[in-house]
């Protein structure tokens, strides 16, 4: 087990290249099992949950080489359908592996996925879309049981909330299925994009991805076919967070502007200086960041709920008092506990948080509860005076590369000890 130590007060200043990102990553190596064949994938991020796929990947019989950041699939010898519950636990979002297998394999028997614990995320709606698609669903204790028996067959899908998991199961499940699949009210995430771009650039006809309706016609094979991850946008914002907590200016590289507006827009009322091109972005905050009035989670092109607790971590010193509705996930606000615990003033009721700003924090030692709320404490501890301790620091190793050697590039005082 690992611990990060962090000794604050360093105005982080320099530039910074960004990482492939997780939730894009993920779901475009489940779609590598649609073909018996090879698929190329770079920008692939070293995560703790994309080892995680790969080892669902293997067990289902693909053959793997990573080179630095590139991803070598080799699927034609697949020959799995099941997934085991300790591969299936370590991670939430290999429940998008069920709509790849069920399209390569006709069956597949999965357990219920885990991950960070942000409160229910119903798989329900994944089920109900791919009933509609004509697989056969048994749940017996805990495991999934499903089939299809001749193929999938195109239908009209409206989901009941913008859920990204869900599009992406129906998309991975139908692009080989026979006749037309429209999804409604179908999620819009730059994710739901890389993923159609890849499946496309294999020979699948989607439509409209990015927009709230999706049309995916058919088709009878992929083919091989290389491909580049997008870049992480919450790690980005992460590290522009890192700029607002400390005063620092820090500039983030290789990453996709259009996909960043959400935040953006709220970082911009904290009286940051920010400039942008189609591939960075440079922000420069002098002194404590202003508060801003309400930030609401929202389905893209929204404010990221992953956004949230950097942007929480960020605003603990700002001037005034910012309130965060959180309309995603209803446990999503466990860090909240750990920043009081440096000395923040964050309140809460519900899916509301009020943070009234503090002139500092200080340093003590804190546990990451999950992801985004562990990176949020690393942010915490670069303003704090005196040291911080994260511990349950494997949360943030599934989400950010080296988010030590990250920001002590940008002049941090932080470092990886095992205890």
């Amino acid at each position: 087990m690992s611990k990060l130590i962090i000794e604050g007060g360093s105005k982080l200043k320099g530039e910074i290249d960004v990482q492939g990102a997780k939730n894009s990553a993920l779901p475009v190596l489940a779609a590598t099992l649609l073909g018996n064949d090879i698929s190329v994938i770079h920008n692939c991020p070293k995560l703790s949950d994309v080892d995680a796929a790969v080892r669902i990947l293997e067990h289902l019989g693909c053959r793997i080489q990573r080179e630095q950041d590139t991803l070598v699939v080799d699927a034609r010898n697949v020959d799995g359908f099941t997934i085991p519950e300790s591969l299936m636990r370590e991670m939430r979002s290999s429940i998008v592996f069920l709509g790849a297998i069920i399209s390569r394999m006709k069956k597949a028997v999965l357990s219920t996925p885990g991950g960070c614990e942000l409160g229910p995320r119903p798989i329900d709606l994944h089920l109900d879309a791919l009933k509609k698609l004509g697989v056969l669903i048994e749940d017996e204790h805990g495991f999934l049981r499903c089939q299809v028996k001749d193929k999938i067959r195109g239908t009209k899908i409206s989901l009941s909330f913008p859920s990204v998991g869900a599009t992406e199961n129906i998309l991975l499940a139908c692009v080989l299925g026979e006749g037309t699949t429209t999804i409604y009210n179908a999620a819009q995430e730059p994710e739901i994009v890389d993923l159609a771009n890849y499946l496309n650039r294999r020979g699948a006809n989607i439509n409209g991805a990015g927009k709230s309706v999706i049309t995916v016609t058919g088709v009878s094979s992929l083919h091989q076919a290389e491909h580049w991850v997008i870049p992480d946008r919450i790690v980005a914002t992460t590290y522009l967070c890192g700029s607002v907590i400390t005063g620092g200016e820090v500039c983030v590289h290789k990453v996709n502007t259009g996909d960043l507006q959400g935040v953006l827009t709220v970082l911009e009322q904290t009286g940051a200086q920010i400039r942008q091109g189609n591939d960075f972005v440079l922000l420069k905050m002098e002194g404590r960041p202003c508060a801003v009035k309400t930030i609401r989670t929202m389905p893209y092109p929204g404010f990221p709920t992953d956004a949230q607790a950097p942007v929480m971590a960020a605003l603990s010193i700002a001037q005034g008092t910012s309130i965060f509705v959180e309309n995603i996930f209803e446990s999503r606000y466990k860090h909240s506990v750990e920043l009081n615990r440096m000395g923040a003033d964050i309140k809460l009721e519900g899916k509301v948080a009020v943070c009234t700003g503090v002139p500092k924090l200080t340093g003590a030692t804190v546990h990451a509860e999950d992801l985004r709320g562990g990176a949020a404490l690393v942010l915490a501890g670069l303003n704090a005076q005196g040291i911080t301790i994260v511990k349950n620091i494997y949360h943030i190793d599934r989400g950010y590369e080296k988010i030590e050697a990250d920001f002590g590039n940008l002049g941090a005082h932080i470092s990886r000890v095992d205890e």
